[in-house]
């Protein structure tokens, strides 16, 4: 081979030298670049992932502060509800025995002429007073109605008859049935006759 064959090859040799050099020298830009591209791409997102986190942790924050709201009021609304039940707890009892009071009543109001009627109905009045102090010890107390004005709370009226005068418009003049509170409650409204 010739000199100048030698040179050319040789030159040759050396351009693709040149230009893979220069290639690996833009492939170092190039990965210099994306290096200082990753830890921005990098920062970007785990800033939006402690955004994130962020969010769900505040939402989780209120679903819990919603729930603990939640259950204290359901536990207020429990107590409420027990207080309820205890305060009236004798109430269905005092209904059932509301009738046995009116018969007793009735007995007592019947007239009697010979000594042994006398005692039985002496003992039907103990018996009578028994139940009537045990109503009050438990919180049920008499409704007043005869001459007061009419309450429907209190008052359940039957009939109606001509007032006599204007103080007696809308006052009771006449009870067929006693009512009885139980507590705050209304345990049996008073049956009455009201002046109209």
């Amino acid at each position: 081979m010739s000199k100048e064959e030698n040179n050319n090859s040789n030159n040759s040799k050396k351009e693709p030298k040149k230009a893979e050099h220069k290639k690996s020298q833009a492939e170092v830009e190039n990965s210099k670049a994306n290096k200082d591209n990753k830890p921005e791409s990098l920062e970007s997102k785990l800033q939006h992932n402690l955004t994130q986190l962020q969010k769900e942790k505040d939402d989780l924050e209120d679903k819990y502060l919603r729930s603990q709201a939640e259950m204290q009021n359901m536990q207020n609304r429990y107590n409420k509800e027990r207080a309820q039940l205890i305060k009236y707890e004798s109430q269905s009892l005092a209904k059932d025995v509301l009738p046995a009071m009116d018969n007793l009543e009735r007995a007592l109001a019947t007239k009697v002429d010979d000594e042994a009627s006398k005692q039985l109905k002496k003992g039907v009045q103990m018996t009578l007073d028994s139940l009537v102090k045990a109503m009050k010890d438990h919180g049920i107390s008499e409704i007043t109605a005869e001459g007061v004005k009419f309450d429907p709370n209190l008052h359940q009226a039957v009939q109606t008859v001509a007032a006599e005068n204007d103080d007696q418009k809308d006052h009771i003049v006449r009870v067929l049935q006693k009512g009885y509170l139980y507590k705050d409650r209304t345990l049996r409204p008073a049956i009455v006759v009201v002046a109209q």
